[in-house]
């Protein structure tokens, strides 16, 4: 049974979704005009992973991530750089799926653009106008907040705890603090489109409501970001929404922790934020990857070099864990050396124990360390288990970390060239012949090419370097 903390309720509760063994789920994605930051990251990424587990456990996931490629950042940057916004959005959806592609997280099964779906937009708002929800104001159109009576049950504050931190802009004509935008009339040199209120653009808000509800129905199971969206991206995402339908727009919502830098809120005025881009400069994108998922996904996480460094240390055990697996499998006995009934009914229980952490709100750490009690097992026994005992706990630590998203670059057809292959033949030939120099140097260039090998007692094991 899995349990998901919904942040509505502020309870783990039971994951029923509306239609048996089907989830719905939607994740708010990337304004593009920029590379996405190691926050932004960790969101991708835990949702990347709870989508993966869902699938494990046998349901048939729907998954949604949407582009904001329309909002006063893009039109800023646009500005700035001498470009359409168009074309500066179409720039960085790429590089968003060169990084989101090298860390490991699959492609979502629609990515919609807000500027695709204007004709949507303005009709869910003549909705909200219709229904006494919105108002217009010299061209913008307002929704007016004091309206829905449930105002403020996500973020768990009634509307006068929030009207003391809202504000109203320079050139907003709203009625009340409270009131936040639909529809907002063009500014001179904005990008617009044609409405029933005159030329202007759709709102944050508006536009995730409305491709929600396009792709997966007015009411979807999951809902998920980062928590600065609880409030007031989401909060406003229902109040518009249910709204409009009459109906519950998100039965779960989840949202991930923040994460620092070096025990410091990420700011550029810190002069301590990273891009994505930044890190993968330095660190292997699994690296980052298993570093993310290190912690559990509510919790705050603290970036640090030393942590990453820890994190990439850890990787690697699990890496030579799989080396070893390989080369013992061409290598063992078929026979068994000692009983492994007990070790494989270990392996089977270890197995229970990752689904039992993930099913408890998707537990990554825990579910970490159940693949080091995996590799730890095996590495007590391994010269002493058969082939076929070698095959299932490789099969078994390839199966649960594949969930976590590790390991993708293991058994994926990647061998030594035909180079690389002569050059260790001709090192295990000086060895024999006792010319060590010669072995050693060759040794330290294969290095250079990311390959190290292992003497053991079975021959030559070799692994690439993360």
């Amino acid at each position: 049974m899995i349990k998901i903390f919904n942040t509505l309720t502020r309870r783990k509760e039971e994951f029923v979704p509306l239609e048996d063994k089907r989830v719905n789920m939607y994740t708010c994605g990337p304004t593009v005009y920029d590379f996405f930051h190691v926050g932004n990251a960790r969101v991708f990424i835990t949702f990347d992973v709870i989508r993966n587990y869902l699938q494990f456990r046998g349901y048939d996931v729907r998954f949604v991530q949407n582009f904001t490629d329309i909002d006063d950042k893009m039109i800023k940057r646009a500005s700035e750089e001498g470009v359409a916004v168009k074309e500066l959005g179409d720039r960085f959806i790429e590089e968003y799926f060169k990084d989101a592609d090298a860390l490991g997280i699959k492609r979502a099964d629609i990515h919609p653009r807000a500027t695709e779906h204007i004709g949507d937009i303005i009709e869910t708002i003549k909705i909200l106008v219709e229904k006494g929800y919105a108002y217009e104001a010299d061209g913008d159109v307002y929704y007016e907040a004091r309206k829905f009576k449930d105002y403020g049950k996500l973020s768990h504050q009634n509307l006068d705890e929030l009207e003391a931190g809202a504000r109203v802009e320079p050139g907003e004509k709203k009625r009340d603090p409270m009131d936040f935008a639909l529809w907002k009339a063009q500014k001179p040199g904005e990008p617009a489109w044609e409405s029933p209120w005159g030329k202007g653009r759709p709102g944050w808000h508006i536009e995730c409501s409305v491709m929600s509800m396009k792709y997966l129905g007015e009411t979807i199971d999951i809902h998920g970001g980062g928590p600065d969206l609880i409030f007031p991206h989401h909060e406003n995402e229902i109040a518009q929404s249910e709204a409009a339908t009459g109906k519950t727009f998100a039965r779960y919502f989840m949202h991930v922790g923040y994460l620092n830098i070096n025990n410091q809120k990420m700011s550029k005025s810190l002069g301590n934020f990273f891009t994505v881009r930044d890190i993968l400069k330095k660190y292997d994108p699994e690296v980052l990857r298993f570093f993310m998922l290190s912690s559990h996904y509510r919790s705050p996480i603290n970036f640090s070099e030393d942590l990453m460094r820890q994190a990439r240390s850890a990787l690697e055990r699990l890496y030579n864990t799989l080396y070893a697996m390989e080369h013992l499998e061409k290598t063992a006995k078929d026979a068994r050396c000692l009983d492994e009934e007990e070790y494989l009914i270990a392996l089977r229980q270890n197995r229970e124990r990752f689904i039992q952490n993930m099913d408890d709100d998707f537990n990554t750490a825990d579910a970490i360390s159940v693949l080091f009690d995996i590799a730890r097992e095996f590495n007590l026994k391994m010269s002493m288990l058969s082939q076929k005992a070698i095959s299932q706990t490789a099969e078994s630590l390839l199966e649960l970390g594949r969930v976590l998203g590790f390991f993708y670059k293991f058994g994926n057809g990647e061998l030594l060239d035909d180079e690389i292959q002569k050059k260790i033949e001709e090192r295990q030939r000086a060895r024999k012949d006792r010319n060590f120099a010669l072995a050693d140097r060759i040794r330290d260039e294969l290095k250079e090419k990311g390959i190290i090998l292992e003497d053991t007692p079975t021959g030559v094991r070799w692994k690439r370097l993360n």
